[in-house]
């Protein structure tokens, strides 16, 4: 009998030191700094060019510190309570931003003449709504719109602002007459084509018409840049999905790229490879510059171009397709893709990435559906809760658009919404709790 207790007790001890042990092991691991979620690319002019991706500006994050120990949220209505509140503040830890060197910041560019300034902020605002990285924002504008343009993004509050710079440029042309490019198409917008000549010191670029949505972080598009090969210097997305009911297939009087031509309302360029490189055309044997070719291409084609500068970018990538990534519709979504039926396949699939509202519809009821989306953006309170005054007032909207072909397939434009937002939680509650509170 005696044995048998000494037995037990022995197994007792043995028992109590094991588990001992095992949360010593697990407090170690909790108080480990979190490692690095990604390492610094190095600087794009130390990279070699024979690989691809030449002077590429790369996406990726800067080390961050682990934020401090939070209780793991309850089930039930604590937790989504706790949901609720991360949702207001989507961004990165102040400190993971402001470690961000200026050279992993993600550059965005956009035109903005006449009626376009509430158009253009919505557009800003979307970008720091959703995105975790650092941005420079680069606004074109007329000099009687500067003033306001600043002062409104200098009034977002803090949590917003600390996402980004932004720099406001006159309207200018380095070539040909400048009055004449400032009225081709709609005001200001062939002021994208000398993008690469005026931001010298930007490697890569991200621009945007006014009348785009970003439903998703910028630096997800900003990935794409990486796909790029070692010809690739732009990226686009088809101006239609199915060319024999296409625009350019069926009216275009110029050569454009491919079956159907692309758009250029949402283009990603390699600034630093477009300075470089010398574009074949159809005006002389040899190449020429980025800055030499545009007058000249206007001249030649000005008689028969219809969308301005789109149609001069299509003709430009018409005789250097090798120079052109082809993105998909999702990151460009128009409301082509949804009126006529719907016809982008990768936003039925993932979700629309990037709305591009052209044609007005943000502004009158031809397409309630794109119009809901604007407004919830434009009307969302910076510090209120994302869930309740833009995602369910969104959902309600929506249920008054399904007369429409388009309001049909709601989910196609809260999809990456949701995903964003979902990531957010994570981001805050995972990766910052530690790794002996997620289990």
């Amino acid at each position: 009998m005696k044995l048998r207790s000494k037995a037990a007790v022995l197994l007792l001890l043995a028992l109590s030191a094991l588990l001992l042990a095992l949360l010593t092991l697990r407090t170690g691991r909790a108080e480990r700094p979190a490692p690095a979620t990604q390492r610094l690319p190095a600087p794009a002019s130390a990279r070699p060019r024979g690989r691809g991706r030449g002077a590429l500006t790369r996406a990726g994050h800067g080390a961050q510190r682990r934020g401090p120990q939070h209780p793991r949220p309850r089930a039930g209505r604590r937790g989504a309570s706790s949901l609720e509140k991360l949702a207001r503040r989507p961004g990165e830890p102040r400190q993971a931003l402001a470690a961000l060197p200026p050279r992993l910041w993600i550059h965005l560019a956009v035109v903005a003449c006449g009626h376009r300034l509430e158009e253009t902020l919505v557009m800003l605002k979307s970008a720091v709504l959703f995105s975790h990285r650092k941005m420079q924002f680069h606004i074109f504008t007329e000099e009687s719109l500067q003033p306001e343009f600043d002062k409104q993004l200098r009034q977002w509050p803090d949590s917003y602002t600390k996402k980004f710079v932004h720099k406001i440029y006159p309207i200018t042309f380095s070539v040909g007459n400048p009055q004449e490019w400032k009225k081709l198409f709609k005001p200001c917008a062939a002021q994208r084509l000398f993008l690469p000549v005026i931001l010298k010191d930007v490697d890569s670029l991200l621009y945007v018409d006014t009348d785009v949505l970003f439903l998703r972080p910028v630096e997800d598009i900003w990935k794409l840049l990486r796909q790029f090969n070692s010809t690739q210097l732009a990226a686009m997305a088809p101006e239609h999905e199915i060319p024999k009911i296409g625009w350019y297939s069926r009216f275009a009087q110029h050569p454009f790229y491919g079956s159907a031509g692309v758009n250029s309302g949402v283009m990603l360029m390699n600034l630093t490879r477009i300075r470089s490189a010398q574009f074949k055309n159809s005006m002389i044997p040899t190449g020429l510059t980025w800055e030499d070719m545009l007058y000249p291409l206007y001249q030649k084609y000005k008689n028969s171009i219809t969308w301005g500068d789109q149609d001069l970018l299509n003709i430009i990538f018409y005789f250097n397709p090798e120079c052109l990534y082809v993105f998909p519709c999702q990151w460009n979504y128009r409301p082509d893709h949804c009126m006529y039926g719907s016809n982008c396949r990768g936003a039925e699939l993932e979700g629309v990435s990037v709305l591009h509202g052209n044609r007005g519809v943000y502004h009158d009821d031809k397409q309630p559906t794109f119009k809901a989306l604007y407004e919830a953006v434009r009307d969302f309170p910076f510090q209120d809760n994302l869930f309740q005054s833009m995602y369910y007032p969104l959902q309600l909207k929506f249920l008054e658009t399904v007369h429409t072909l388009c309001g049909r397939i709601p989910q196609v434009f809260l999809k990456q919404i949701e995903k964003t937002m979902k990531r957010a939680y994570e981001k805050h509650v995972i990766i910052h709790v530690g790794p002996s509170q997620t289990h």
